[in-house]
C-alpha cells in the first residue's frame, strides 16, 4: 500500500535541530493546490516537508479491505428510491473535453449507503454502456432512464478539472424536467427528483464485501539537495501571486503549487528554501573535508541570470553558482562529480571581480510579513525588476545579472562573496599587472601588506610606494587610464600617477577588493565571524 498521510496531521509545522551551529530545518505540512499550465487545471494536493523531500500526496479512493487489493475501477449497483433516486449529483461532459464526475452525494441516502462512492468519481459505465464520449445531457439520460437498479462503473480522478469544481447549483429554477441540462451545474435535480414508483430501501453493506476510503497517497517526491525554487514564469521577470515550482536536481517539476493567501506562500517558500540551503552547506562541508584550505566552497546555490544589452531579447535562465577558492564559477548545473567543476560555462578570478546589489530593497520578507499581519495582500507590482538582484561586474565592462527569491538569500550571497573575496586576498597577498606611462613600461604592485608599489618593468627598480590609507581619489577615461591620487605622507600634498592597463576594469577591481579585504582585517567583528566560520566549516 502507498504511504498515506494521517488527515489529523493536516496544516502541521515543526523544526528540528540540525548541529552546533542551531540552525533549523523546517518539518511541514499542509493542503495547497496544484496547477497544471498544460491543461490550465488545478486540484487540491497535501504538500509534505521534511529536511531531504517535498512530498506531494492526491486524494484517491483505496480499498482497505485486507483481501482486496487496490483496484482503479470499481462498479457499484444503485437501487433507486422513489424520494431521493440515486442520491447523487454529477458534473461535466464531453462537449466540454472533461470527463463526467460526481460532484455531490446526498448524505444517508442510496450512492451514500453504498460506501462505495465518493464525490470526485469519474462515470465510466451506465449499466455496461460506456459513457465517456458522452454529452453531459446523454449521461443524465442514461441515469434517469437506467431503471430501478443501476449499475455504474466509476474510477476516483486524483486531478478534478478546475471545470468541474464550480459551485454547487442549478442553472435556475424551472419546472421543465426535459429543459437540457448544463455541465456546469448539478444534475441532482433531473436525478433524484421524479421518482414514480417506491423501490426496497437498499440493503446494508455486507461484511464480506470490499470498503473503500479517500486517501492522500504519495504521488510525486521531489528530493531538496540541490533543488531551487521560482516564483516567476519561466524565463521572464513575471512574478506569479502566491504560487510558486520546486525544481528537483534532475529537473523534475510538480508543476505550480498556488497557495489562498501570500502569508501561506511565503510561509512554504522560506520553509522549502530553508531546508535546501541547509542541504547545500552539509554537502559543502562533505567537499570541504576533502579539499585543501586553498580550495574551499565557500557558498554556492541557484540564481536566474537576466540577459544583459543586446541580449534583452533572450529569455532569463536558471544558473548555478558557486564561490570556491580562487574563483566565482557559472555553471549550467549544479557540479556533481570532481570532474564537473571543469565543466563551468564561465570562471572568474575572484579578485578581479566586483559584487553589487542593484537595489537594497531592505529585507522584503520582513516588509511582506508587516503587510500581511495589516491585512494587506502581496502585489507583483510592488516588487520591480531590480528587487533581489545582484550583478557581477568582470573585466572590459563586461557583467552579469542574477535574480534570487528571497531577501535572505541576496544577503547570504553577499556575505559569501565579502568572505570568499577576503580569504582569497589573504591567499594571494599581492597581485602584480604590466602597465605603462609615458611610453615606459612599468609594473603595478598591490600588496596586502604594503600597498601600492610601481616598478621598472626590466630592472624591478621601485619608483614609488603608497600605503592603501594614501589613497585618496581615482578616476579613469572608462577605457585604459587612470589617475591615482596619493597624499604624501611627509608633505600632505596630493600626487597624481597616471598609468594606463589593457585591462583597467580587472585592476580597479582588484583595487577595490584588496582595500576591502584591509579594511575587513581591522573590523573585529568580521574577523571573529570569519574565526568562528572557518571552524565551523571544518568541523
Amino acid at each position: 500500500m502507498p504511504r498515506v498521510l494521517n488527515s489529523s496531521r493536516i496544516n502541521q509545522t515543526g523544526v528540528d535541530f540540525i548541529g552546533p551551529g542551531l540552525v533549523l530545518v523546517q518539518t511541514k505540512s499542509g493542503i495547497a493546490l496544484l496547477y497544471n499550465e498544460e491543461t490550465n487545471n488545478t486540484y487540491d494536493v497535501c504538500l509534505q516537508l521534511t529536511k531531504e523531500v517535498l512530498t506531494i500526496q492526491k486524494l484517491d479512493v483505496v480499498c482497505t479491505s485486507e483481501s482486496e487489493s487496490p483496484v482503479n475501477h470499481r462498479t457499484v449497483v444503485l437501487r433507486r428510491q422513489a424520494t431521493g433516486g440515486l442520491g447523487l449529483s454529477i458534473k461535466g461532459g464531453a462537449e466540454h473535453n472533461v470527463p463526467v464526475v460526481i460532484s455531490k452525494i446526498f448524505k444517508d441516502q442510496v450512492a451514500d449507503q453504498t460506501g462505495k462512492l465518493f464525490v470526485g468519481d469519474a462515470v465510466l459505465q451506465v449499466n455496461g454502456i460506456n459513457v465517456e464520449p458522452c454529452t453531459h445531457e446523454e449521461v443524465v439520460h442514461l441515469l434517469r432512464t437506467a431503471g430501478d437498479e443501476v449499475t455504474i462503473t466509476v474510477r476516483y480522478l486524483r486531478e478534478v478539472p478546475s471545470f468541474l469544481k464550480l459551485p454547487l447549483g442549478s442553472p435556475g429554477p424551472s419546472t421543465d424536467r426535459s429543459r437540457v441540462s448544463s455541465p456546469l451545474f448539478d444534475s441532482g435535480l433531473h436525478l433524484n427528483g421524479n421518482g414514480n414508483n417506491a423501490a426496497p430501501s437498499p440493503p446494508s453493506p455486507s461484511a464480506n464485501e470490499p470498503k473503500y476510503e479517500k486517501r492522500w497517497l504519495d504521488a510525486v517526491s521531489l528530493p531538496l539537495l540541490m533543488a531551487r525554487v521560482s516564483r516567476y514564469k519561466a524565463g521572464t521577470d513575471q512574478l506569479r501571486s502566491n504560487c510558486f515550482e520546486v525544481f528537483a536536481l534532475d529537473g523534475a517539476s510538480a508543476n505550480i503549487l498556488q497557495f489562498c493567501t501570500a502569508a501561506e506562500s511565503t510561509d512554504w517558500l522560506q520553509a522549502i528554501s530553508t531546508n535546501i540551503n541547509e542541504l547545500t552547506q552539509e554537502n559543502i562541508k562533505i567537499v570541504n573535508k576533502y579539499c585543501s584550505s586553498d580550495d574551499q566552497i565557500v557558498h554556492m546555490g541557484w540564481a536566474s541570470e537576466s540577459p544583459e544589452g543586446s541580449a534583452a531579447g533572450r529569455a532569463s535562465a536558471f544558473k548555478f553558482l558557486a564561490l570556491r577558492g580562487p574563483y566565482f564559477y557559472i555553471f549550467r548545473s549544479p557540479p556533481i562529480s570532481a570532474a564537473d567543476w571543469g565543466e563551468a560555462v564561465t570562471t572568474y578570478n575572484l579578485y578581479e571581480v566586483l559584487f553589487k546589489v542593484h537595489k537594497l530593497w531592505m529585507a522584503e520578507d520582513c516588509w511582506l510579513q508587516a503587510r500581511l499581519y495589516l491585512g494587506l495582500e502581496h502585489s507583483p507590482e510592488q516588487q520591480d525588476n531590480e528587487s533581489l538582484c545582484f550583478s557581477i561586474l568582470v573585466g572590459h565592462g563586461q557583467s552579469h545579472t542574477f535574480r534570487v527569491e528571497l531577501a535572505t538569500d541576496l544577503a547570504i550571497w553577499e556575505k559569501s562573496f565579502q568572505r570568499a573575496v577576503f580569504l582569497e586576498v589573504q591567499r594571494i597577498r599581492s597581485k602584480s599587472y604590466m602597465c605603462s606611462s609615458q611610453g615606459n613600461v612599468l609594473c603595478f604592485t598591490i600588496d596586502f601588506g604594503s600597498g601600492f608599489t610601481c616598478s621598472e618593468g626590466t630592472s624591478k627598480t621601485a619608483l614609488w610606494r603608497y600605503k592603501f590609507s594614501q589613497l585618496k581619489g581615482s578616476s579613469d577615461d572608462g577605457k585604459t587610464r587612470v589617475k591615482l591620487l596619493f597624499k604624501n605622507a611627509e608633505s600632505n600634498q596630493i600626487e597624481m600617477k597616471e598609468l594606463e592597463f589593457t585591462n583597467l576594469t580587472a585592476v580597479l577591481h582588484c583595487i577595490h577588493s584588496f582595500i576591502a579585504a584591509k579594511v575587513a582585517s581591522m573590523d573585529p567583528l568580521f574577523m571573529c565571524s570569519q574565526s568562528l566560520h572557518g571552524n565551523y566549516m571544518n568541523t
